[in-house]
């Protein structure tokens, strides 16, 4: 236990230190920021300035805290102060879902890159301030989308090269939307100076593409002009290049229905087709001269078009270094890679944001949760469930103790007038005995019935009657009235046991909810230390997480425990004194009963003290007088 106590305090005070290593906040109207770390430790290779794309979701964006189309949103470089230009292709706060492309600086291969993400500022000096011709650099010469849903795909950078057609639309592509390509129709991009491509020139052109079918000489990309051209496109699943009819070899083959990075490199002497970032193919030639247009999902009218989706064209007027193309790759994918490359830290709120700190704290639980496992959210779900169960239990028996105590109360109110004088009811009559001899009327027999203190009452009135049968002068033996006891003390053990029922439940929340909480708590400990283990990765950000995620269990179990405690012992206190006035009922009953039906022998006692009193005799010594003179 010390081991473990001190390892949790360790991973704190990492937690607190890497905290406190942070940028100075940019600009408090801007109430909620969100770290963004790009870690390239898996790419070796040069990678140079690029646009990253963030995918946001109710997991690790709050979309109600800031404007409706994401105006408010600013991107600041690690040193809290330079502005970062972004370009939103998509932001829908209704389903929760954002696409957003941000200009970062030189990015280092094997190194670490943050900057901030800023929003939360709902005022009229939050406008849009998104700027696509600045996100992409000036390299890169075209940027299509595909997001325009039913009209020409628009070119994001600073050249403004629209297609001539629309293509037809693809929902729920890679990024958002996308282009659907059904093998005849082709969409054509217009030849621009921007495209103009010279004889040994330098040329890049990458794309996300999904084969629908794996086809014989199916093309992506082509542009030919005369006996000049490139085509680039797949051969029953595999990727070739053709520069000027020349053709590579087939490249590393993919597969039907999944959804695939395709890059195409040339350097001025050699084209090079990559795959999900990796080699696939080569072909030795110089980049043709071209200034045609361009067709995307098909060459001319008699070879095979493409049929699937493509999504995210983009084409530069230089050679992109291999680091370049695998960081494309991963961060535009949604693999484990892309997850371990951009890592977007919790929301963090300023202290001038009036109750942002209140909603930076609901925000981190959220963020939390998110990082659960399995085997968390198995003891998550079992705490739910047990506390379901407790607090139904729990609102069943408030409403029934204080439905039985406004009867008892009733009860009580007419017992102390009936109380004086038992001999007043009638225990042949059932109306009579509930009525309390004629003094509740029916709306309030109703509420008296609720009462266990009534339901004694009716077993001690049926025992009286089976035993006097309406005549008091019969009275009650004692061992009548020892068995008039017992039955209402076993009333009383039924009323007892009726008013416990259901109990368990909230004890089996006290108990058992810490210990499933613990267990979860314990298994994603073990887990996230195994992770580390293997990963070889000792980091904050890779331990923090998990450890925050595992204890959420725990607290799930005090929360199911704390307040079940407190219900308990409330509900029992409420329960002990009824049982107690109970009790005294019975007592008191027993003593009136004893008081107004006297044993037989105290009857013959009370009839042999009348005949032999003074008062009774004094006639018959009158008569002997007489009768002497």
């Amino acid at each position: 236990m010390k081991t473990i106590s001190r390892i949790l305090a360790a991973l704190l005070f990492l937690v607190a230190a890497h905290a406190d290593d942070k940028a100075p906040w940019w600009n408090k109207a801007w109430t909620v920021r969100k770290q963004i770390t790009l870690d390239t430790a898996a790419i070796s290779d040069p990678i140079g300035a690029t646009a990253v794309l963030l995918r946001l979701h109710d997991g690790n964006f709050q979309f109600l805290s800031g404007k409706d189309d994401g105006s408010d949103l600013r991107f600041v470089a690690a040193d809290g102060k330079t502005a970062l230009a972004h370009h939103v292709e998509k932001f829908d706060s209704l389903m929760n879902e954002a696409f957003v492309w941000v200009k970062t600086g030189d990015i280092k291969p094997g190194e670490k890159t943050t900057l901030w993400l800023y929003y939360g500022n709902t005022g009229d000096d939050a406008a849009k301030a998104e700027n696509a011709k600045e996100t992409f650099d000036a390299d890169t010469v075209l940027v299509y989308h595909f997001a325009e849903r039913g009209g020409p795909a628009s070119d994001s950078t600073g050249n403004a090269i629209t297609a001539q057609n629309a293509g037809l639309v693809s929902d729920g592509a890679q990024i958002g939307g996308g282009l659907r390509l059904d093998g005849k129709t082709a969409v054509t991009i217009p030849a621009a100076p921007a495209l103009a491509w010279a004889v040994d020139g330098k040329v890049t052109i990458s794309a996300w593409v999904k084969l629908a079918t794996l086809q014989q000489g199916a093309v992506v990309f082509s542009r030919r002009d005369g006996g000049s051209g490139l085509v680039i496109g797949f051969d029953t699943g595999a990727p070739f290049i053709e520069v000027n009819g020349q053709r590579s070899a087939p490249g590393t083959a993919t597969t039907a229905n999944t959804w695939r990075h395709l890059a195409v490199v040339g350097d001025g002497a050699k084209f090079t087709l990559y795959l999900d970032g990796e080699v696939s193919t080569s072909l030795v030639a110089p980049v043709p001269a071209l200034n045609s247009p361009i067709q995307i999902g098909r060459d001319g009218e008699t070879t095979p078009g493409l049929t699937g989706e493509l999504d995210e064209l983009q084409i530069s007027k230089v050679a992109r270094p291999v680091g370049f193309v695998k960081f494309a790759a991963i961060s535009q994918g949604s693999s484990d890679a892309t997850a371990k490359l951009l890592v977007l830290a919790a929301d963090e709120a300023t202290a001038h944001a009036g109750g942002s700190k209140v909603l930076e704290h609901v925000m981190l639980f959220g963020d939390i949760a998110n990082n659960m496992m399995f085997d968390g959210w198995i003891a998550v779900g079992v705490c739910v469930l047990m506390m379901m169960l407790g607090w139904t239990v729990a609102l069943q028996k408030f409403s029934y103790l204080n439905s039985i105590q406004k009867g008892s109360d009733t009860f009580i109110e007419h017992w102390k007038k009936l109380s004086s004088d038992l001999t007043t009811l009638d225990h042949g009559d059932e109306e009579s005995v509930k009525s309390l001899g004629g003094q509740a009327s029916a709306k309030t027999m109703r509420n008296m019935h609720r009462s266990p203190l009534f339901h004694l009452y009716q077993i001690g009135a049926e025992e009286i009657d089976r035993r006097v049968s309406g005549d008091r002068n019969m009275g009650l033996s004692a061992r009548s009235i020892q068995a008039i006891r017992a039955s209402l003390e076993a009333g009383l053990v039924r009323e007892n046991q009726r008013m416990h029922k259901g109990l368990i439940f909230l004890t089996i929340s006290i108990a058992g909810g810490p210990y499933v909480g613990l267990l979860g708590t314990v298994v994603g400990v073990m887990i996230t230390f195994a992770i580390i283990a293997k990963s070889g990765e000792v980091d904050v950000n890779s331990i923090a997480p998990g450890i925050a995620s595992a204890l959420l269990a725990t607290v799930f179990g005090l929360f199911v425990a704390i307040p079940a405690l407190f219900i308990y012992s409330y509900l029992s206190s409420r329960i002990k004194d009824l049982l107690a006035a109970m009790q005294t009922f019975v007592d008191e009953f027993i003593a009136q009963m004893a008081e107004f039906y006297p044993t037989p022998a105290d009857l013959q006692a009370m009839h042999l003290s009348r005949d032999t009193s003074p008062a009774t005799r004094q006639p018959e010594v009158e008569a002997s007088k007489n009768h002497a003179s």
